[in-house]
């Protein structure tokens, strides 16, 4: 997996690439948080366009920067989710109560 960010404006975006399981959830989740708690965005994007495949590991994973961002005050929106991202969001019921953006 890779994981590489952009900021515009008052966004920061985080671009997810390969596989999220439970053998590179820990690292994702350590890389995110770092870049959430040092910029502090308004607004967190989670680009998921390429991501190959998600098991509940990704499901925790968005859920707990989910919950980083709101200790920061940020806004989680969740961007261009893939086939296998976003079938793990609508399982878990996600798709509810996430912002989620297509076509960026």
């Amino acid at each position: 997996m890779d994981i590489t960010s952009e900021k515009r404006g008052d966004t920061i975006t985080a671009f997810i690439k390969g596989e999220i399981d439970h053998h590179n959830a820990k690292a994702a989740r350590e890389t995110l948080d770092s870049i959430i708690e040092t910029e502090q965005p308004i607004h967190f994007g989670l680009d998921l366009s390429r991501v190959s495949f998600c098991d509940s590991s990704g499901l925790g994973l968005v859920m707990g920067r989910m919950r980083k961002c709101q200790t920061v005050g940020s806004t989680l929106i969740i961007k261009n989710p893939s086939v296998a991202a976003m079938r793990i969001l609508e399982i878990a019921g996600m798709d509810k109560i996430l912002k989620i953006e297509r076509g960026d």
